[in-house]
């Protein structure tokens, strides 16, 4: 298989040779890790505001389609739930923290515009408290640079066949609106416009959710999950261990799921955990 770098590199076959897009789009994951170990995405789930702590670490090697199912169901498992009102609505309306589709969008243009002749590269997912990361190895291509980006701008994809097979797949809708539709889906949510960050050897888009970060012992905004978790701790007095904790919800809940809310309940002082682990014995702080 070639191994042309450049935006020449997306061919799919030169002279019956399969070349690096059809790897990237279609390759198996085995093969994959070895042969094109940049194939990779990473993702994690941080505690507070930097790196210092894990809650979450993982890797997948595989084909660009296989990168992005990963990623959005690691946004699905982690990411809240977060609840908002509308004036003229009585009713809660609750949505997942970003808007999926704009997520999904950040995560195919990171897939289709990386530079994949970078051997140690990668895709990175990373969720802190108050944002989340996606980043995508290279840099920014042709002249663009982050503010061009949110304004009208041609289409100059840096692996053109990448990105015209995300189109036909209806993943990516229209070719040089990527930006600008993350930009409207984020105001219609209410959230900041995406950052967009060109340092490193990376490209980075960064989504702030900029809702309110509550205080120690404060149970405002808890999701249904948490508030659900946070009774059954309140009945038992001497702990539950977390499949405890999953056996008695209603409906079941996914193990991660469950250890997100733990952790919510546990960084909002609501919660504490004797042990550590599967075996940790969750208990509810009385007087809060």
């Amino acid at each position: 298989m070639s191994h042309d770098a450049g935006p020449n590199h997306s061919t799919s076959r030169n002279h019956g040779v399969l070349l690096r897009a059809a790897a990237v789009l279609f390759g198996n994951a085995e093969r994959l890790e070895f042969e094109m170990p940049q194939c990779l995405l990473r993702v994690a789930r941080f505690r507070g505001l930097d790196r210092m702590e894990f809650l979450d670490n993982r890797q997948f090697h595989g084909n660009a389609f296989a990168l992005l199912a990963s990623a959005e169901r690691f946004l699905r498992d982690t990411l809240p739930i977060a609840g908002r009102f509308e004036a003229d609505r009585f009713e809660r309306i609750d949505e997942p923290l970003y808007p999926p589709l704009a997520t999904r969008e950040s995560l195919a243009n990171a897939l289709c515009h990386r530079d994949y002749a970078i051997g140690g590269g990668s895709i990175g997912v990373a969720v802190y408290d108050d944002r989340l990361e996606v980043t995508s190895s290279g840099a920014l291509h042709f002249g663009l640079t982050p503010e061009k980006l949110f304004a009208p701008h041609e289409s100059l994809p840096w692996n053109p066949l990448i990105a015209r097979t995300f189109y036909r797949r209806g993943i990516i809708e229209e070719w040089g609106r990527g930006t600008l539709k993350m930009a409207a889906l984020t105001a219609t949510a209410g959230l900041p416009r995406p950052e967009i960050e060109d340092a490193g050897g990376c490209v980075t888009v960064r989504f702030r959710h900029g809702h309110y970060v509550p205080s120690k012992g404060d149970q405002t905004g808890l999701t249904d999950l948490q508030q659900a978790i946070l009774a059954l701790l309140d009945q038992a007095d001497n702990g539950l261990a977390l499949r405890e904790i999953r056996a008695r919800l209603e409906p079941q809940a996914s193990e991660r799921q469950v250890q997100w809310a733990l952790e919510v309940l546990r960084n909002r002082g609501l919660a504490v955990a004797a042990g550590r682990g599967r075996v940790a014995q969750w208990k509810r702080v009385r007087g809060r």
